[in-house]
């Protein structure tokens, strides 16, 4: 075909069935999109963004089954939020301290999604005192009946708080400031779903409200934690637009062409904006840990569309028209392009495989979006490009490398310097390196750890005010809010039972021993507390004795928390230090060793409720997931490419690198301190699917140059020159507008940030450096054709099929 043909000299029957079809009805095609564009805009103007507690948990994970089983009579131990009222003059014991509390404890027990009958403060009938006094056992509200705001009445609250056991729990330890513990509901009283947002404000209203009355609020828990990740939304946005705004001007500055620019650019939001509506219509919302996913699309889209305007630019270039060039372009990339795009979202699909519901929902998102890119990257760009063209004098430009070697000039310098890896030296020198650095990077990989490897939040800044307040409570109280409850099952009206309780008292003294246990409260705890008691305080009787009838008297009067009310569940709290990951599994290791040597089938230990339970068994989740992930993406990613190369070997050539990439970003997640949990999860699944795009598009065209008969070396460069240029434009491009996230007030995207840079990077590289280096190993020519030197051969374009 040559170079100079118009559109009037092409056959439009040409082509396969695909191609006719859109091209042959190129104004139909553009309606339907931007029909599909403004009802999808609509949609997607209603997308809501939410969080829910429930869907970042492993809902089918025999501790979550437990503790859902149970739910109902235990007390607040999942999703909570804890409220310390501070006094910065004094102390609790204080009567407009306590005012303070008693107005505010009201105002939050009134918010909406509050589990109203498991909420404590001082203020609560549910906070007693249980003490030896004179006439034997008594208790009652740790607020006495008769309180007054006297000298009195506060005596008598503070000798009510020190045997109540809550110094530590709802008290700090210097009684400067008590906790609401707020327990919350899945849904609000109208059965819809709880706004986190929204909570999250009335919190703030709430803080801003009381600390003006001269008390100092500190709030930690899931809830606020969500709420603060959608109040940084706005930040993250605007770094989503200042990447979008670089992308546009590097874009720009490699083509020199406005037009052909802003179309790639609009077409990857376009992308976007029907993932978005797309999710709206299906009745889902986007939460803080996946709204990443959109700008992931982008990226993915901006790869796959400078990849169609360069085709387009250079056969322009060549003297074609702007019709038959975006056909000739759609024709020879269109397989390479819908093999990445079906290979990302089949990859992303695996994360369905994955028991946690947002993670599910994250792949869904990310599926959805790779499968629009189908449409709007693959189609409807090279439609509009077939309208709009591009600038002659970009076109031209575009071509300065062919026409330099056509007049007998050496070529660029970078391009000769990556074409050396399809040879021996640097090849032998770049597998070498690879290799040791693969080596090295599975080395350091297994250290990454599974879950949070800091207190706090590790989504947010450690300065931010939630840490800071989390800061304050583990400092202040003794022990973290952490807490992970053990549920032991008897038959009802046996709680009580001697054997039942010994073994509960064994267990609570062998996890007082582990490291990172602060303490533990149990039924066994207290009734060695009330022996103690009844014995002027003597700690000689500081002892469990198997005395039935004692046993049995404590119990009648313990706070319900401790046992159901039916008396056939048991129920031991271990307060942590820290939700660390290394923490949890020890606790959990020792909890499940200790039920397979004493479950009996009276008395039978289960794990876990309590935030830090709940975090256990997510961390389970995860790490179980992880590796079948990786496996299940790269299977994945491995047929696809063999059913697009037919060759083993080919497949290689492609996915190794990719592997080289995930084992140095799993390294780097280990330097920053980063564990694997739902936030990160699907991170190194969504960088092998960027990097997949940048393999399949230089290898595709070389192979392409091997079955005409031209030699590695020459079909390589004749990638470069089409789509390998494209490649290292997209990998800087897209790491230049992530990395400015690190500055970002939310530490996940921060991270994000980082990483996906990192990967863009390396994805990059290997598939300039490491897939030649890799080919000349092998891959083996088809044809036994004379090599061409690339400074002798002729321009011409390059395709696919040969």
């Amino acid at each position: 075909m040559s170079n100079t043909m118009g559109a009037a000299n092409f056959d439009p029957r040409s082509g396969s069935l695909v191609e006719r079809l859109l091209f042959n009805n190129r104004l139909l095609v553009v309606l339907l999109c931007l029909l599909a564009t403004l009802f999808l805009g609509w949609k997607a103007t209603r997308l809501e963004l939410n969080a829910s507690f429930e869907k970042t948990i492993p809902a089918n994970h025999p501790y979550i089954r437990n503790y859902l089983q149970y739910q109902q009579e235990l007390t607040g131990l999942g999703n909570a939020v804890r409220i310390a009222v501070e006094n910065p003059r004094g102390t609790i014991y204080d009567a407009q301290y306590l005012e303070t509390l008693k107005n505010l404890s009201d105002e939050v027990f009134l918010l909406p999604g509050v589990s109203r009958m498991h909420m404590r403060s001082l203020w609560t009938p549910a906070t007693r005192w249980v003490g030896v006094t004179e006439e034997g056992l008594e208790g009652g509200p740790v607020i006495p009946d008769q309180y007054d705001g006297s000298a009195t009445s506060l005596e008598r609250l503070q000798a009510n708080i020190a045997r109540s056991g809550e110094i530590g729990q709802l008290v700090a330890l210097d009684a400067k400031s008590s906790v609401i513990y707020v327990p919350l509901l899945a849904s609000d009283a109208d059965g819809k779903a709880l706004d986190y947002a929204q909570l999250a404000g009335k919190l703030e209203s709430l803080r801003v409200k009381y600390e003006a009355r001269g008390v100092r609020i500190h709030i930690t828990g899931f809830a606020k934690i969500v709420g603060d990740l959608i109040d940084g939304v706005q930040a993250m946005l605007m770094y989503f637009a200042l990447a979008v705004a670089i992308a546009t001007v590097m874009v720009f500055w490699y083509t020199r062409c406005v037009r052909s620019t802003l179309l790639v650019v609009a077409a990857s939001l376009v992308a976007v904006v029907w993932q978005l509506g797309v999710l709206s219509a299906l009745g889902y919302a986007l939460d803080p840990y996946s709204i990443l996913v959109p700008f992931l699309v982008f990226a993915i889209g901006m790869s796959h569309g400078a990849q169609k305007m360069n085709g387009i630019m250079q056969d322009v270039g060549r003297g074609t028209h702007k019709l038959l060039a975006a056909r000739l372009t759609f024709r020879r990339l269109f397989l390479a392009g819908l093999t990445a795009l079906l290979a990302d979202a089949v990859g992303f699909a695996v994360l369905l495989i994955v028991d946690i519901q947002a993670i599910r929902e994250l792949a869904l998102a990310a599926s959805l979006g790779v499968g629009v890119l189908i449409f709007t990257n693959l189609i409807l760009l090279p439609i509009l490009l077939s309208y709009a063209g591009v600038s002659a004098k970009a076109a031209r430009r575009s071509l300065r490398a062919e026409s330099a070697e056509a007049a007998g000039a050496y070529k660029h310098p970078l391009w000769a310097w990556l074409v050396r890896f399809t040879q021996r030296p640097h090849a032998t020198a770049a597998v070498v390196l690879a290799a040791v650095l693969g080596v090295a990077g599975f080395a350091v990989s297994t250290q990454l750890k599974i879950g949070d490897l800091d207190p706090g939040a590790p989504e947010l800044r450690p300065e931010s005010r939630y840490n800071r307040d989390v800061a304050f409570m583990n400092t202040a109280y003794g022990a973290s809010s952490d807490v992970l409850a053990v549920m032991v099952k008897t038959p009802d009206g046996r709680c009580s039972q001697y054997d039942a309780l010994n073994k509960v008292d064994a267990l609570e003294w062998q996890l007082r021993q582990i490291d990172g246990v602060e303490s533990t409260n149990t039924l066994a705890q207290l009734n060695r507390r009330m022996l103690s008691g009844l014995n002027e305080g003597n700690p000689k009787w500081y002892e469990f004795l198997p005395n039935q009838d004692m046993l049995n008297t404590v119990t009648a009067n313990a706070p319900r928390g401790l046992y159901n009310d039916a008396c056939g569940l048991l129920t031991v709290y271990v307060y942590l230090r820290d939700h660390k990951a290394a923490t949890l599994t020890r606790v959990v290791d020792h909890v499940e060793a200790f039920a397979r040597a004493n479950d009996t089938q009276d008395v039978k230990f289960q794990l876990a409720a309590g935030s830090a339970g709940i975090e256990a068994a997510t961390n389970i989740a995860v790490k179980k997931s992880w590796a079948q992930m990786l496996l299940l993406v790269y299977g994945v990613v491995a047929v696809l490419c063999f059913i697009t190369f037919r060759s083993w070997r080919a497949v290689l050539v492609a996915v190794l690198p990719l592997v080289l990439t995930s084992f140095l970003a799993e390294a780097l997640m280990v330097t920053l301190g980063m564990g694997v949990k739902v936030a990160t999860l699907p991170v190194i699944a969504l960088g092998v699917g960027i990097g997949v795009d940048y393999a399949l598009y230089i290898l595709s065209v070389t192979l392409a140059q091997m079955r005409e008969g031209k030699d590695l070396s020459e079909s390589y460069y004749r990638a470069l020159l089409f789509t390998g240029k494209v490649v290292m434009l997209t990998g800087v491009t897209l790491a230049s507008g992530v990395i400015t996230w690190v500055t970002s007030p939310i530490k996940f995207q921060a991270d994000m940030g980082l990483l996906l840079a990192f990967m863009f990077v390396w994805n990059m590289l290997g598939a300039l450096v490491l897939l030649p280096a890799l080919a000349h190993y092998l891959l083996k020519p088809k044809a036994a054709a004379p090599a061409v030197h690339p400074s002798r051969s002729q321009p011409r374009p390059v395709g696919v099929g040969g």
